[in-house]
């Protein structure tokens, strides 16, 4: 994605794609989720992880942080979650930036299967962590939110697997490559 200039029409186009980005990312964690029985907080599997991934990965780490952070941020509004949206803003943003900050890197513009595979794994410990600490002041203790680990790696992992064979599809598109 090219950088925003003072073209009005550029500035446009990425505010309408950020936009459609957002909408992508709620949209996929609201309509296809999955509480998983593990305990009260264990969490979700839906595939808004993934479309995240696609995401940050195709645009960016600006897009892929506004993206993540406001999708998911609103899908938890929405949904019931209230309680945990702040800490869904922040994990979901990071995770977003530091994704397609490692798949930009020196130029691949997302290019790269072998860092785009790293940069999903390594958001993961981040995001984990983020939630780790939101949870752990919302419940007063460092162990019940150890619940929720599982549940966290549940829900990546399957946001990897189907990330990465979309974007292999996607990157042979010319307006994506």
């Amino acid at each position: 994605m090219k950088k925003i200039t003072n073209n009005p029409n550029a500035r446009t186009f990425n505010l309408i794609l950020t936009s459609m980005a957002i909408a992508l990312v709620f949209v996929s964690t609201y309509l296809l989720n999955i509480r998983l029985p593990i305990t009260a907080n264990g969490g979700l599997v839906h595939l808004g992880t993934a479309m995240l991934f696609i995401i940050a990965i195709l645009f960016g780490p600006k897009t892929g942080m506004i993206a993540g952070a406001i999708g998911m941020g609103l899908f938890d509004l929405f949904a019931g979650w209230t309680l945990w949206a702040p800490i869904t803003i922040i994990a979901r943003g990071l995770q977003g930036y530091l994704v397609g900050r490692i798949a930009w890197s020196n130029g691949r513009n997302g290019r790269s299967k072998s860092f785009n595979l790293l940069a999903t794994i390594v958001s993961i410990p981040l995001m984990i962590g983020v939630y780790y600490i939101g949870e752990s002041i919302i419940f007063s203790s460092w162990i019940v939110p150890a619940a929720s680990i599982p549940g966290n790696i549940v829900q990546n992992v399957v946001g990897v697997l189907i990330a990465i064979p979309a974007i292999i599809a996607l990157k042979k598109i010319p307006y994506f490559k």
